[in-house]
């Protein structure tokens, strides 16, 4: 007699900022549930979710009744998303933007260009329990040269230090592209002080 699998536990994190992050495994088990309230906003991580039909309707419900331009959620999918639950994310509602990887051909509000296999490499590295910080930069140790540097040594834009040439470059980290685009969209709405 096989042993019935356990359900994941839910992973949650703080990405700083107000925005919270909540991975979905099963539903309707790992909607978010906030004592005393609404989440906020939040990034809903939809991909590689199960779901039968009926559970499916709790997301529809749950994200209707979270969602506002004060509070966005940020869902993201995948093709590997169950069905049920792509087809139970309601359209036009104010204050969710839905993301998808561009070969996934889902029709997101936001297609990120990134491959299956890189989605996938990233969605797990999370679930083994890498910092979310480390799949969130793409060359967390590449020097900033920018206008506040040329400001801060004094120097002009044609006396800013080139690359070391010959030094080769170390291989990128592994990045959540979907993660990162939810990320610097709310930071985006941040800026803009829509939120």
């Amino acid at each position: 007699m096989l042993a019935k699998e356990a359900p994941a536990a839910a992973l949650v994190r703080d990405l700083g900022q107000g925005l919270a992050y909540y991975r979905v495994h099963t539903l309707p088990a790992d909607l978010p549930s906030i004592p005393g309230g609404k989440p906020g906003a939040c990034v809903l991580d939809l991909r590689f979710a199960k779901s039968d039909e009926t559970a499916a309707l709790a997301l529809r419900a749950w994200i209707k009744f979270n969602a506002s331009a004060r509070a966005p959620v940020f869902v993201l999918e995948n093709s590997e998303t169950n069905p049920a639950i792509l087809s139970s994310v309601p359209e036009g509602v104010a204050g969710l933007l839905v993301l998808a990887p561009e070969p996934a051909k889902l029709g997101p509000d936001i297609a990120v260009r990134v491959a299956p296999d890189a989605d996938r490499r990233a969605y797990d590295a999370l679930e083994k329990g890498a910092p979310v910080e480390s799949l969130l930069s793409d060359y967390p140790e590449k020097p900033r040269v920018d206008e506040e540097y040329l400001e801060k040594e004094h120097l002009s834009d044609s006396d800013a230090p080139d690359a070391e040439a010959g030094k080769p470059l170390p291989p990128p980290p592994l990045v959540d592209a979907m993660l990162q685009r939810a990320v610097q969209l709310h930071r985006g709405l941040l800026a803009l002080k829509r939120i």
